[in-house]
């Protein structure tokens, strides 16, 4: 059995069974395992007869996705066994789910204070409260230290030789440039390697950086061959260009790439000193970076990067990184001379730019030039050539000298581990059960990536049978939508636009997924649940839902919510308005248990603005503390990208299986189920239970 290496672990596993009460038994039984050294009068044992059919009940109401229900019957379950701590547990859950997070802590709070939970609930309380904190984490200026690596040697085997780029992907996995072993690898979040590509017909010829084109290809640059080559996003070769010399599309000794919003594919030039830019079917376009009036001239360019059209250049000489637009005309230095002993890469980090320099990883402002440093490998021999953010919010390092890729964290996720949840238990098939569990470090981020051996599945401490991995929603490419119409004075005078952009978003959404219209008025109201394809006529006239001045946007919000909770598990709602909230949109449910809410449930949250005014400040709370963005309706790229975009989102939800050893009583007994899932040196885990059908 796989070692599991764990930072957070329960100090002690807590397992509580229901039990039927029979009145023809001779002996009582304890219900929820509560300690008695006297027999249980009548009274007693119908309380807890009551109780059990309660905590039945509300369990299978979580199950299904009713937490208002779940709560109701654990309310009454507790009303029967006043302080029970099973019952408060569940509580708690029920009210998380439901988006009323400071109940959830309280209920949990009142169990961990009797004893009951040990540290697996103290450090669900802790995570818990630290996202209730508002404002997003600014991971630029935190600190990352290393939680793993991938090593070049295992066993006396060579893997890979220097590897000196990375390129991380949506599912956790990376494709990584071996400079020294000449070769393109995928590996994935485990470090396993997946492919390995030797380039063209006549091998790589030193590699060096590697980028993603705006279609998907893989752009790599190779050195000693002077070319750019291109390959698919499987990772075979398709052609190459560029060649050696000092013209318009010529380089001597290509080193690192970067690519403007048109597609447009920049390369440092080491040996002219200069950086080269191709359009992006790699026709030589012009050169910049030489001496001019405005400016001294590159001396060393290293690393690149391109954020909001402006273009950042580092060079290894001066230790300075310049700014040019995109057509290369010189607009000043952002760091100043010395700032960098000898920098390599320059990756995109939001509006940031995340920089390799020796033995260090930094962060740079790209407005004002602030630098943070992130990570340092110490004293040991070491020369960091790359560092880029992954789809699990860690940093990944290449170290061309250590023959090492480091997989750097947080170093609150070191010390507070994963945070995962049991989501749903089906028993149906007893003792055939399916988990859903999801999976997310403790700022909300979902893992991706993970696979059957990242989790072990355990009843009352002891593996459980025959387990699999069957599904995991980061690979999906569905997903379900809710369109959440405002019916405000000003959204109807945009009527025409609020037409087409249903129109136009219906177009796009894949065809197996569900789409439901609902009406944001004073009365909420579904409009529409079908094929996206249904909603290809749409019209404003033929809503039912009247059109009013005070529209009640956080009962639509939950209206819209709760029917995507039992929906795919990419899910998404896109509100289209005008841009303003009347004073009694939020009047049933606050800004933050709506957040929470859609957060708890895997609801991303985004915005059509009809018109050019800005948005509420309400809804762009929504927006900035959920998953999802804002957009004008006349982008220039249109609205399609808006659903790729929400099908593209990651998600740490996935479905294992497993068969049960435990006896169910015929459907009576709660039985326990534990699940930790672990990723390097970092874990997470959970504990749930549920009951089988009743015989």
């Amino acid at each position: 059995m796989k070692a599991i290496h764990t930072i957070v672990y329960s100090a002690a596993f807590c397992a509580f069974t229901l039990i039927c009460v029979y009145a023809q038994e001779s002996e009582q039984r304890k219900f929820f395992g509560t300690e008695s050294s006297a027999m249980i009068d009548d009274d007693s044992m119908d309380m807890s007869g009551f109780a059990e059919e309660d905590f039945r009940r509300g369990v299978q109401s979580y199950y299904r996705g009713a937490f208002n229900d779940s709560i109701l019957q654990f309310e009454k379950a507790l009303s029967y066994l006043p302080g029970e701590n099973l019952i408060l547990d569940w509580l708690g859950k029920a009210y998380y789910r439901a988006g009323i997070e400071g109940a959830a802590i309280q209920q949990w709070q009142f169990a961990a204070d009797s004893g009951y939970g040990g540290l697996l609930l103290k450090n669900r309380i802790e995570i818990v409260r630290e996202r209730r904190v508002t404002g997003a984490e600014d991971e630029t200026s935190l600190r990352y230290t290393e939680s793993g690596s991938f090593e070049g040697k295992a066993g006396g085997k060579l893997i890979f030789s220097q590897p000196i780029s990375a390129l991380p992907n949506g599912d956790g996995s990376v494709w990584v440039v071996a400079y020294g072993s000449n070769e393109l690898l995928k590996i994935d979040v485990n470090g396993t390697v997946l492919t390995r590509s030797r380039g063209a017909l006549n091998g790589f010829d030193r590699p060096m950086d590697i980028i993603r084109s705006l279609d998907g290809k893989l752009i790599i640059s190779e050195r000693a061959g002077n070319r750019i080559s291109v390959f698919n996003e499987n990772g075979m070769f398709e052609k190459s260009f560029g060649s050696k010399g000092r013209g318009v599309g010529q380089f001597i000794g290509p080193q690192y790439l970067a690519k403007d919003s048109l597609g447009n594919i920049y390369v440092t030039d080491f040996g002219n000193a200069r950086v080269a830019v191709f359009d992006s079917e790699g026709n030589g376009l012009f050169y910049f970076g030489e001496k001019n009036v405005d400016f001294s001239g590159l001396k060393g360019p290293t690393g690149i990067a391109i954020v909001n059209d402006m273009v950042f250049v580092a060079d290894c000489v001066t230790g300075a990184i310049y700014r040019f637009d995109r057509s290369g005309n010189y607009d000043g230095i952002l760091t100043p001379e010395k700032t960098f002993m000898r920098p390599e890469t320059m990756k995109n980090w939001g509006d940031f730019l995340i920089v390799s320099d020796s033995n260090h990883v930094y962060s740079v402002d790209s407005e004002t030039g602030a630098v943070f440093e992130n990570a340092s490998t110490g004293n040991a021999p070491s020369r960091i050539t790359s560092a880029i953010p992954d789809a699990n919010g860690n940093i990944l390092v290449t170290d061309i000298k250590s023959n090492e890729i480091y997989v750097m964290s947080k170093m609150t996720e070191l010390v507070g581990g994963l945070f995962v949840q049991i989501e749903k238990v089906g028993s149906d098939s007893f003792p055939q059960v399916q988990l859903e569990v999801k999976v997310e470090n403790r700022n909300r981020q979902p893992v991706v990536g993970l696979k059957a051996e990242n989790f072990f599945i355990s009843e009352n401490k002891y593996p459980a049978a025959e387990q699999m991995l069957t599904g995991a929603a980061y690979a999906n490419t569905g997903a379900d939508f809710t369109f959440l119409i405002d019916r405000s004075l000003e959204t109807q005078e945009n009527a025409e636009s609020l037409k087409s952009a249903v129109r136009e978003l219906a177009a796009a959404i894949p065809p197996e997924s569900t789409l439901r219209i609902v009406s944001a008025g004073a009365i909420p109201t579904t409009e529409y649940t079908g094929s996206a394809a249904g909603a290809g006529a749409f019209d404003p006239a033929g809503l039912k839902t009247p059109v009013s001045r005070d529209c009640a946007l956080d009962l639509g919000i939950r209206l819209a919510a709760n029917d995507l909770v039992n929906a795919q598990k990419k899910r998404g709602i896109i509100y289209l308005t005008a841009g303003t909230t009347g004073q009694n949109a939020f009047t049933k449910y606050s800004l933050s248990d709506l957040t929470a809410f859609l957060n708890n449930n895997s609801i991303s949250f985004s915005v059509i603005n009809l018109s050019q005014q800005g948005l509420s400040d309400a809804v762009s709370y929504l927006v900035r503390n959920t998953a999802g963005e804002a957009y004008y309706v006349y982008r220039p790229d249109g609205l399609t990208p808006v659903i790729s975009n929400i099908v593209n989102l990651p998600s740490g939800v996935y479905t294992l299986s497993y068969t049960s050893s435990l006896s169910t009583n015929f459907g009576h007994d709660y039985l326990p189920v534990e699940v930790e899932a672990y990723l390097l040196n970092r874990s997470g885990r959970d504990e749930s239970g549920y009951f089988a059908p009743l015989q």
